[in-house]
């Protein structure tokens, strides 16, 4: 490991280190999914690295296991490269549901797909309200996903259309729930066999929120331009039946746009990025007020979160602070959204130099939605930058904080 000065800035101490490595531009551009150019600025200093994933692909693949090394910020508290992924003790049992299909044909038991349905409608219920979502969801999509699978196989017509659309609803509602804790090739298959089960429906609005999803893992995934192409594609699926679609053809399309504006603030696209949200914003307006989309949870309220997102993603904090102070959070009715909202304000005020506040915002979203916070990462680098950075007399408070989240702290 090279003698890094603590005056580089986080492209130099990226160039020296891959090039301590023997690693080309092209190499290591394409470790992270993304090309030379991009990887150039960035050790340039002509492109600001802020994408917590890239950081930590770069750090992986740079063999680096502080990101500190990266990002020059090794003063107090060490910040660890995770060798693998955040673990879930729901995991195991969610991949055998998932990779181990029987290629027996199954009994033609009695299966009603609607009441599937409605099941699976009441477990997204529980993913945004429960502050143990992922826990409490975990351990009820096992018996959904070989249900749903079941009846996608044994009925015909349009029970097997409902099933289908179920069977797509359950593997979007699997991606959210295993988000940061499933293993890549198990995020890209329930992505696929989402989007899969509901073109096979011929269901327009399903497709349209398997695309949602999709983008989600593309986009946390550092592709953010297939994202963008993904979740466009799908509002152009659903537009032209805007007029005279039900309520959450709407919403989901209202998602869509938001979906964008946040993959357009995040890669620095500030024009775009507004552009999307002022759509999404058109189109809650063009619902009732007190919408929500069921598993995207669009509505007036969700559009008022992200336009907090996007202005933090923007590094506009000023504006992001500013329209979170006009918000009322308990008009969300999804838990795991508004402590994301906190913590999106949370960045906010770490992006204006006080840790105070962060601290106190924080600690709320932990209230709120403890496994939220636990298992996404802008919370968890927050938590760590709060740990480092608050004033002495709160440190007690930050080292609890961090426990809490399981961020490591010396």
């Amino acid at each position: 490991m090279p003698d890094l000065p603590d005056s580089l800035s986080t492209g130099e101490r990226i160039r020296i280190l891959r090039e301590s490595r023997g690693l080309s531009r092209p190499v290591l551009a394409g470790l992270c999914g993304r090309g030379p150019d991009w990887l150039k600025k960035i050790e340039n200093g002509d492109r600001e690295l802020r994408s917590h994933t890239l950081l930590l692909r770069l750090a992986a693949a740079l063999q680096v296991t502080d990101l500190s090394t990266i990002t020059g910020e090794a003063d107090e508290v060490a910040q660890p490269v995770p060798l693998g992924r955040l673990n879930h003790p729901a995991m195991p049992e969610i991949w055998a549901a998932v990779m181990r299909r029987s290629f027996t044909p199954p009994t033609a038991d009695a299966l009603d797909a609607s009441a599937l349905r409605a099941r699976i409608a009441q477990t997204w219920r529980l993913w945004h309200t429960s502050g143990r979502n992922r826990t409490e969801v975990g351990a009820l999509l096992p018996e959904l996903i070989r249900e749903a699978e079941h009846a996608a196989v044994v009925l015909d017509g349009d029970a097997r259309r409902t099933a289908l659309v179920a069977l797509s609803d359950v593997y979007r509602l699997t991606g959210q729930a295993t988000a940061y804790v499933a293993p890549p090739e198990l995020a890209w298959v329930v992505a696929d066999r989402a989007l899969t089960a509901a073109q096979q429906a011929d269901a327009p609005e399903a497709i349209a929120a398997s695309a949602w999803n999709l983008g989600n893992i593309l986009r946390e995934t550092s592709y953010p331009d297939e994202a963008l192409r993904v979740v466009t594609e799908a509002a152009d699926l659903v537009r032209p039946h805007l007029d005279s679609a039900p309520d959450d053809w709407r919403g989901v399309y209202g998602a869509l746009q938001l979906h964008a504006a946040v993959t357009s603030a995040r890669d620095g696209r500030e024009g775009e990025a507004w552009r999307y949200w002022d759509a999404g914003h058109q189109t809650a307006k063009s619902l009732p007020a007190s919408y929500v989309h069921p598993s995207t949870v669009f509505g007036r309220a969700n559009v008022d979160f992200h336009e907090v997102s996007v202005a933090t993603d923007l590094r506009a904090s000023g504006r992001a602070l500013s329209v979170a102070d006009e918000i009322d959070p308990d008009v969300m009715p999804s838990t795991e959204r508004r402590a994301r909202l906190w913590v999106e304000v949370a960045r906010g005020h770490v992006q204006r130099g006080d840790y105070t506040a962060a601290l106190y915002v924080m600690q709320r979203a932990q209230k709120i939605g403890a496994e939220t916070v636990a298992y996404t990462p802008a919370a968890r680098s927050t938590t760590a930058e709060v740990w480092r950075k608050a004033p002495r007399a709160l440190r007690n408070e930050a080292t609890e904080l961090a426990g809490m989240v399981g961020v490591a702290t010396p």
